[in-house]
């Protein structure tokens, strides 16, 4: 015997059914086979609105009743032989007019009792499995139908009834020896008391009903077909990377099934571990799929995590006071009360001081166990010996399972910084002596990134995916996209890293894909995207709240580089080359490294300085090591290294300027590079990292350019001024062929004071031979005194700032 159960997806319509019946054609060809039927898909929950809808003088229910009758008439007229057809039709009116006569009488008394609700609840699984049958016996005559309500027994607990097992399987024995047929199909969900009233066995009965038969038949192994491929390590429908599951103990299948597995309901395993009778989780739509095996055997696996579950809809109910502490009963008292009302405790863990107890119950009966535990402890919380409780609604709670997990140690450690990493607060935490689970309340918002990071960590050979918001898609922006779409595929598979772009964003429009942006047409998904909002940016990558989540910022923009704290303050990392709020003021400065170390958010501008040079990474080392930075002298603008560079008798100074600009060397406004602010900001930046404290005010700029130049308003009239102050530009680069020397602008750090400036660099210098765009820098520190330490190469242009960008990118996923 075999005992085989099909869920609502699994009969939902005729087609689905067909499969279905191939399914059972097969098993029965060498096996006894009772079939358990689950209602067609979507009825039970009809039934339920409209028994409730009734009840609320809403006469809508009428259309439902409707609905659910077309519905089966539809099935019967697609799979039932035309001449078998009548005898279901008359079956089903009979049926619907019972069905009907119960619905007027809520409507009518406007009220729903647990028991006519479970007897409405009931008709789902009556009328599916009739029909079911009927499909049966055209392919395998030796088939007969058996009311589930004949064989198990249970007492008179509406809405989720125990079953009597003494009675059942007595029911069940003697059901199997008068039974001649090879298949019986039976209803799942429904049973009845002692009486004769319909019960019902909780929602998701049906697995209840297959897992009860199967004990008291003995079978061979219970089958359970759904419509996805066994149990997964996580709920495929939040975590897109879950794995089937090929094999799994009782116990485990037991605790994923009791933290929200919807694939078993959880009392299931209970009747079968007793009799040793194996469970197949299979899929009905792919029956050649392994699917999960479920049995006693104890499983070796190097992953002591077996699946990450998760119940949502939590309240967290906290009682404290010094009135509990080393009073005996407290505990008990609480949990009586809650039994008493019928509340169901899913979570609980208690402080060892004895100070507070919280405990975790379904937000729909939050309200009713506050008012029955503050009555219970009327008298403690009037004298000030116990709070009034703590109600926190709307959490969740997410458990790590695995049988295993006992002999491994870290386990919490990992999960509880993996869930911190990402800001994901945890409310409060329980796992039990057999630490078989390990399980944390955390806010319901967070729910999908904490199953997302959970799995990644303990699921993925340690694969990090990095979700990126990439503001700025101008020149730089454009060849950063560019790398990425080239190195995906290197860094998934030699760093385990995956990269995804979620948001791009330019000043007119912007566009967000919580799958990843196809980086091949992201063009025209940016063209065709909404307008641009920075507040509405912000907003989205809030509500997606994806783990591993990185703020790029490619701007040059005042008020992009205002908001990078909103999402340091949410450990999203900001990567950005816009330099304006490392140079900003000094206590600004200092937030925003502070928060990045309180909120554990990577905060990284490597490009600020050098574009994609490890200028400001080894500065970082050396401060970290111990060395002290005394002295700075370098060319950190690539742009004006360029203009001195081909600025010539030939070469005009302001065709120079434009090539730069048309380059991607200059900023988009050039009179920033060539004003000396940006080499200001850049040696700030440096002077600051390097341990000091100082304002952009405080750098004596020495600008080369004429006053008419400086008191132009845009591009156009700057470009215009040198045209007309050419014979300033002519001079200088005159004044310095005389001294047998060359034009650059250079910044200086030295004994507290800084200055940036165009200086005559005589031959013997090492900036004199600096070609093209190069940027050099010159440390002088504790332990490079005589000879400073210095770095040189590219330090302008879009791909070498885009590299550095990335670079800063990969060193977040690194973290």
């Amino acid at each position: 015997m075999i005992t085989l159960k099909f869920g609502g997806t699994s009969v939902a319509n005729a087609q689905n059914i067909e499969l279905v019946l191939e399914i059972i054609t097969k098993k029965a060809s060498d096996n006894n086979l009772v079939v358990i039927i689950s209602a067609f898909s979507g009825v039970t929950d009809m039934l339920i609105t409209a028994s409730n809808t009734a009840s609320n003088k809403d006469e809508s229910y009428k259309n439902l009743l409707a609905e659910i009758k077309q519905k089966h008439i539809d099935v019967i007229y697609n799979l039932i032989e035309n001449q078998k057809q009548n005898q279901l039709y008359n079956f089903l009116d009979i049926q619907i007019n019972q069905l009907q006569t119960l619905l007027d009488g809520c409507f009518l008394l406007g009220e729903l009792s647990a028991r006519t609700a479970d007897t409405i609840a009931s008709f789902g699984e009556l009328l599916s499995s009739q029909i079911v049958a009927a499909a049966v016996q055209q392919i395998i005559p030796n088939t007969n139908f058996k009311d589930s309500r004949e064989i198990i027994k249970t007492n008179s607990n509406f809405g989720k009834a125990s079953v009597n097992f003494n009675i059942t399987n007595s029911n069940i024995q003697f059901f199997l020896e008068k039974n001649t047929f090879n298949v019986v199909v039976v209803p799942g969900f429904i049973a009845s008391d002692e009486e004769g009233n319909t019960t019902t066995l909780g929602r998701g009965g049906s697995d209840y009903t297959a897992a009860i038969i199967a004990n008291g038949t003995a079978s061979k192994s219970l089958e359970i077909w759904t419509d996805v491929n066994g149990m997964f390590t996580a709920n495929p429908k939040i975590v897109k990377e879950a794995q089937s599951i090929q094999s799994i103990s009782y116990q485990e299948a037991m605790e994923l099934s009791h933290f929200g597995a919807k694939v078993l309901y959880p009392p299931t395993i209970q009747p079968v571990l007793q009799a040793q009778i194996p469970i197949w989780i299979k899929n009905t739509f792919n029956p050649d799929a392994l699917g999960t095996y479920i049995s006693n055997k104890n499983l070796v696996s190097s992953n002591p995590i077996r699946g990450i579950s998760h119940i949502d809809k939590i309240t967290l109910l906290t009682i404290e006071g010094s009135g509990m502490i080393g009073v005996s009963g407290s505990s008990k008292r609480i949990f009586e009360v809650l039994s008493q009302q019928n509340i169901n405790v899913i979570f609980i863990t208690q402080a060892s001081s004895e100070h507070s107890i919280c405990i975790g119950i379904q937000n729909q009966v939050a309200a009713i166990a506050k008012k029955a535990i503050e009555f219970e402890f009327e008298i403690e919380i009037f004298q000030n010996k116990i709070n009034p409780c703590i109600v926190e609604n709307d959490l969740c709670i997410v458990a790590l399972v695995g049988e295993n997990m006992k002999n491994h140690q870290g386990l919490s450690g990992k999960m509880f910084s993996t869930l911190g990493k990402n800001n994901v607060n945890i409310r409060a935490i329980a796992q039990g002596a057999s630490e078989r689970n390990i399980s944390v309340v955390i806010n319901e918002k967070d729910v999908k990134k904490a199953l997302n990071t959970l799995h990644e960590r303990f699921f993925e050979e340690n694969t990090k995916q990095l979700n990126l918001f990439v503001m700025g898609v101008g020149n730089v922006g454009e060849k950063f996209i560019e790398q990425i779409y080239q190195q995906k595929k290197f860094l998934k598979e030699n760093l385990k890293i995956n990269l995804r772009v979620i948001a791009l964003s330019n000043s007119r429009k912007m566009v967000f894909d919580e799958d990843g942006i196809n980086l091949k047409d992201s063009k025209i998904r940016l063209d065709n995207g909404e307008n641009a909002s920075i507040s509405k940016f912000i907003s989205k990558v809030q509500e997606l709240n994806l783990r591993n989540s990185i703020f790029v910022d490619i701007t040059a923009n005042y008020d992009v580089a205002s908001i990078y704290d909103q999402f340091l303050k949410l450990s999203i990392a900001v990567v950005t080359c816009n330099k304006i709020a490392c140079s900003s003021k000094f206590e600004n400065y200092k937030y925003l490294k502070s928060i990045s170390r309180k909120f554990n958010a990577p905060f990284l501008f490597e490009t600020n300085v050098g574009a994609g040079l490890p200028i400001i990474d080894t500065l970082k080392h050396l401060i970290h090591s111990g060395d002290k930075v005394h002295k700075i002298n370098a060319v950190l603008s690539g742009s004006l290294n360029f203009i001195f560079n081909n600025f010539s008798e030939t070469y005009n100074f302001h065709d120079v300027v434009k090539e730069a600009g048309v380059q991607g060397f200059t900023e988009p406004d050039p009179k920033i590079d060539l004003s000396g602010v940006d080499v200001a900001r850049k040696i700030l930046i440096l002077i600051r990292e390097s341990g000091y404290e100082m304002e952009i005010e405080q750098i004596e700029n020495h600008c080369f350019l004429p006053k008419e130049c400086m008191e132009t308003n845009n591009n156009e009239d700057f470009f215009k001024s040198l045209i007309k102050n050419a014979t300033h530009f002519e001079q200088l680069l005159s004044e310095a062929k005389s001294k047998d020397a060359r034009l650059k602008f250079v910044a200086s750090f030295d004994k507290g004071k800084a200055s940036v400036g165009l200086r005559f660099i005589p031959k013997e210098s090492p900036f004199y031979n600096l070609e093209g765009k190069d940027n050099i820098v010159e440390f002088f520190t504790d332990r490079y005194t005589d000879q400073p330490l210095i770095i040189k190469g590219a330090g302008a242009g879009a791909a070498v700032t885009a590299s550095g960008i990335f670079a800063d990118v990969i060193r977040v996923g690194n973290v």
